[in-house]
């Protein structure tokens, strides 16, 4: 029985050469995004508090971009595993638009409703801390930000039909070349240098706006100029016809995924707005634990990837017992690596909370946050492989269920009812809420056991 989960020594090649571009990239990406945190942190806290309300709200919309092209990108990567460039082509001219139009939707909905969802986050605790200049500058950051939707849309287009066709190392470079501008940038805006003014939580986002144009700039450059290696690119924007049957497919199996990421990232916004009615101290300690976590987290997103991209092709060309076989060995090798990250998370937490400019208390409180996330993470990671095993297959509804219905019928309303109407102490609430993840694993282990995930999607009878 064991051994079904303990690959071979050339499996694990594989999966690091898929899992290694990804887990770097992302580790680099949110390294600098705990430099960017720490670097505002230094200004004062308003502006730190400022600019985490502004990228809960921006967090919808990447989530939105993620779940809208990871429909077609399912399809992607089984037509890439079937060696079909025209149906590869297809997904990503799918992709396109869905970026485009959920762009000019995020836009409109920033700039009419931004204003009173910014205040949604913003309550009097126990420490002293401005709310109105905390609101100006998350208002400014949000309004800064919207310039970089569309480049962000594009670059996620091409990264994500690059890592599906298996080159997962350019977007690696492309997004390693961005961070390195977002971080140089941020040095200059947010403190003044090279007779530049201090521009602070403003700069943050000037900064972030020029490596998303930089990044976009070098991905597009790179796919049209290799037409041998990447024919699907060729001729990508000559025409805009799309078998309609494809798109009916991906969109049976594409909205469900768009609405469950738009639904759990708003999920999540919601339940960071419950603990904020504890005071903007909690909103600042927040901000700092998600920030530190996100970089252990990075091991989740690329177990997610290679699971998306192995299981997906293996799928693809109907190898469905290998499929099934691998994916048991993905999430074992994700269940070990998070239970060591969880050990180093919690010895090095306070070591990187102390680096921050804040008081005490948000210092107290991000710390224990930290230990919490610690011990919960082998069951994020359990999850997070449920969910990207269930989205390979097709399994878009029960995602849907498995993610969304859990976090809106179980975690906000837990984080609601115990902020608003027990006196619990917030880590206390903290725990409980994450403790409803262990539901979820029991629910993930069944619905993998029961191998209906396990299905070809692209065969000529089903997709055109």
């Amino acid at each position: 029985m064991l051994k079904d989960y303990i690959g071979t020594k050339q499996f694990y090649k594989r999966v690091f050469a898929v899992m290694a571009p990804v887990l770097l990239q992302n580790v680099i990406t949110m390294f600098v995004s705990l430099l960017d945190n720490i670097m505002v942190g230094q200004v004062g806290t308003e502006p730190m508090s400022g600019v985490a309300i502004a990228n809960q709200l921006l967090f919808v919309f990447n989530l939105c971009i993620f779940g809208g092209l990871a429909g077609a990108g399912i399809y992607t990567a089984q037509f890439y595993g079937k060696r079909d460039n025209q149906g590869v082509t297809n997904t990503i001219r799918i992709k396109l638009f869905v970026a485009v139009i959920a762009t000019i939707l995020f836009v409109l909905v920033f700039l009419f409703g931004g204003r009173m969802l910014i205040n949604a986050f913003l309550h009097e605790g126990t420490e002293a801390l401005d709310l109105e200049a905390t609101f100006t500058h998350s208002f400014n950051y949000l309004h800064i930000m919207m310039l970089q939707l569309l480049p962000f849309s594009l670059s996620q287009v091409y990264a994500s039909s690059l890592r599906e066709t298996n080159d997962t190392v350019f977007p690696m470079k492309a997004s390693m070349i961005a961070v390195a501008v977002n971080l140089v940038g941020n040095y200059i805006l947010i403190f003044g240098k090279l007779g530049l003014p201090a521009l602070g939580a403003e700069g943050a986002a000037i900064a972030t706006v020029i490596a998303r144009f930089v990044e976009c700039v070098i991905l597009i450059i790179y796919t049209h100029s290799r037409k041998d290696k990447f024919p699907f690119f060729a001729g990508l924007y000559q025409s805009f016809k799309i078998p309609a049957k494809l798109i009916k497919e991906v969109a049976k199996k594409g909205t469900p995924l768009l609405v469950n990421e738009v639904l759990w990232s708003a999920g999540m916004a919601m339940q960071n707005q419950c603990y904020s009615v504890r005071g903007l101290e909690i909103v600042s300690a927040t901000n700092i634990s998600s920030t530190i976590s996100n970089l252990f987290f990075s091991a989740l997103f690329a177990t997610g990837a290679a699971i998306s991209i192995m299981i997906g092709q293996k799928l693809g060309a109907g190898e469905i017992e290998d499929a099934i076989k691998e994916d048991k060995q993905i999430i074992l090798l994700s269940l070990v690596m998070c239970i060591v990250l969880g050990g180093i998370l919690a010895l090095i937490a306070p070591l990187i909370v102390n680096i921050y400019n804040t008081t005490e208390g948000v210092k107290a409180y991000a710390v224990s946050f930290l230990y919490v996330t610690s011990c919960f993470l082998p069951l994020f990671s359990y999850t997070h492989c449920c969910y990207f095993t269930l989205r390979t297959g097709g399994k878009t509804i029960i995602t849907f269920i498995f993610d969304s219905f859990l976090i809106w019928v179980a975690y906000v309303p837990a984080a609601f009812v115990l902020t608003r109407y027990t006196d619990l102490p917030i880590v206390v609430v903290f725990i409980l809420v994450n403790a409803i993840e262990i539901i979820k694993c029991i629910i993930g282990f069944f619905m993998l056991k029961s191998r209906k995930w396990a299905v070809n999607l692209v065969t000529d009878e089903k997709v055109g």
